[in-house]
């Protein structure tokens, strides 16, 4: 882990599903059979704008309280069960993720509204599990997962760096939410290939990150410039 860095940032912050990986369009879709199976028939651009960036246990919760689906331990595995076979059979690294992380100046580490253990799976699948490891917290460590502060909070504690020094790289409105909730920076990373709609776009705009990018190669020119303004870069 590169442990150097300028004044500006003392920590980048990278969520992991659409930034480090691109899960999103395996779990959405592994999400709407084991719902569909249970009786509960929902849209893929309506399970993107409720579930991207939430963890499980929230969707569980917005599951029960919106559409009344209480999601059993038996449906709970066999999602996870499938998702991590399609994990294993089709997921890949975002594109220029390696390179991006080489060439940072500064400590960097995960902060996924996912469980631990598909945290670690996805970045082992994909070549990027020793790049953070140990330096890997998930929405199972605090009391409240995205969009509230709490686990970018608790990152940079750990982490020993001032939310204020940190930038966040996030790919959902839940999570740019919370990282300006956290009182730190956040650039939007809309380069996953669920990050093609125009909903999907309108969305992050919305949540009003400090800049959107598309291209990972970008990011550490990014974080150097520190852009207090807010910008889009394609």
């Amino acid at each position: 882990m590169a442990m150097g860095g300028q004044a500006g940032t003392a920590l980048v912050i990278f969520d992991c599903d659409g930034v480090l990986v691109d899960s999103e369009p395996i779990s959405v879709s592994v999400l709407l059979e084991v719902i569909g199976e249970a009786g509960l028939t929902l849209s893929e651009e309506l399970a993107y704008e409720r579930f991207l960036g939430v963890s499980l246990a929230s969707t569980c919760s917005i599951l029960q309280e919106e559409y009344d689906l209480v999601m059993t331990a038996a449906a709970l595995d066999s999602l996870r069960e499938r998702l991590y076979s399609r994990f294993r059979a089709n997921l890949t690294a975002i594109a220029g993720i390696a390179d991006a992380l080489h060439r940072l100046h500064q400590p960097f580490c995960v902060a996924s509204s996912g469980q631990p253990e598909r945290i670690r799976l996805s970045l082992g699948l994909t070549g990027l599990l020793e790049k953070f490891e140990p330096h890997i917290f998930s929405a199972t460590m605090v009391k409240n997962g995205k969009p509230a502060p709490d686990l970018f909070l608790h990152s940079a504690e750990a982490m020993g760096a001032e939310p204020a020094r940190c930038v966040v790289v996030e790919d959902s409105p839940a999570g740019i939410q919370a990282a300006r909730r956290a009182g730190m920076r956040v650039f939007a990373f809309a380069g996953g290939s669920h990050a093609r709609r125009e909903s999907y776009r309108d969305a992050i705009t919305r949540a009003e990150p400090d800049l959107v990018f598309d291209d990972m190669t970008l990011l550490p020119d990014l974080v150097e410039r520190g852009f207090p303004t807010r910008k889009v870069f394609s």
